[in-house]
């Protein structure tokens, strides 16, 4: 389905009618969307909020992650036991990190790591990810991105 899609056609002529870039992130957990109007003016977290969701979407499976956090091994041990090997981005060791933090919790990220984007879309954090996976969901989700055994 094509984001635009998701946007009721009465919101989306409101929002035309402004002029003003808006970010669309959809939740595959609970199904919902969230509309991010961006400024016009530079502003700092918007650089980020860009770059976030264009290091999302460059790979199927992408996990920002800090390199000491427990709960970000845990989902990358997860994913590999699934055979599913993801994008890693370190966002600890990246000098923009801390925006980079602040840009994924105004995606709608609970905790800002660890953060899954699966096909480009925010999954969520370590619950958002475990729910998905003992439900059922999370296989068929991760299914195109898995290795050949």
């Amino acid at each position: 389905m094509r984001m635009e899609n998701l946007v009721p056609p009465s919101v989306k002529e409101e929002l035309l009618s402004l002029h003003v870039p808006v970010l669309v992130t959809y939740c595959l957990q609970n199904k919902s969307i969230t509309l991010h109007i961006l400024s016009r003016h530079c502003q700092p977290g918007v650089f980020n909020m860009d770059k976030v969701m264009r290091l999302a979407s460059e790979k199927g499976v992408v996990l920002f992650s800090k390199s000491s956090c427990c709960l970000c091994y845990a989902v990358k041990i997860l994913f590999q036991e699934l055979g599913v090997a993801p994008t890693i981005h370190e966002i600890d060791q990246d000098p923009e990190g801390r925006e980079m933090e602040k840009a994924l919790m105004r995606l709608g990220c609970n905790a800002p790591v660890p953060a899954v984007f699966i096909g480009g879309n925010l999954v969520g954090s370590t619950n958002e990810v475990m729910s998905l996976h003992l439900g059922g969901g999370l296989i068929p989700l991760l299914k195109p991105y898995q290795a050949l055994c």
